[in-house]
């Protein structure tokens, strides 16, 4: 059961860290050129903040995919929260390649706007399970929260 329970964090860990790998081939060769070009808000952060952010942010979301599906038995509640786990991963997948690949903040808010809701409801499925895994995804409702607004200022600045 130890192995079992070790390859399924390493599949969950190794599936965020995918999707940030990904984003980041759209996201970095756009930062020194059309993104840097942008009007920003005086509380963007500094670039080098973003990856440091997001890494750690895709290891909490790992841990609680690894959580729900290691510790808890098949149930309707468990398909649910998993289900919107991944449904949120995949439209974090999306984001970057419409913002930077695209160069379409306009069309990221609104992906972002779902992906906002999708994370809500994966946190509040996931709390009827688990709350430890629910917790762990409280920091990336705050930062795309937070992303959210800066996109959103970034829409109205350009």
């Amino acid at each position: 059961m130890k192995t079992l329970s070790f390859f399924r964090l390493v599949i969950s860990v190794g599936l965020c860290l995918a999707v940030g790998a990904v984003g980041s081939l759209a996201t970095a060769p756009k930062i020194p050129t059309w993104y840097a070009a942008l009007a920003k808000p005086g509380w963007t952060p500094p670039d080098a903040a973003f990856p440091i952010v997001w890494t750690t942010l895709y290891v909490l979301m790992a841990v609680a995919l690894w959580r729900l599906w290691q510790l808890h038995a098949p149930s309707p509640e468990r398909r649910r929260a998993v289900g919107l786990w991944f449904a949120q991963l995949v439209l974090n997948a999306i984001w970057s390649p419409v913002f930077f690949g695209m160069e379409a903040p306009g069309a990221a808010l609104a992906i972002i706007g779902v992906l906002w809701l999708a994370i809500a409801g994966t946190i509040l499925a996931s709390a009827r399970i688990d709350r430890i895994a629910a917790w762990l995804l409280a920091p990336y409702l705050a930062w795309v929260s937070y992303a959210a607004a800066l996109n959103a200022a970034i829409v109205v600045l350009n």
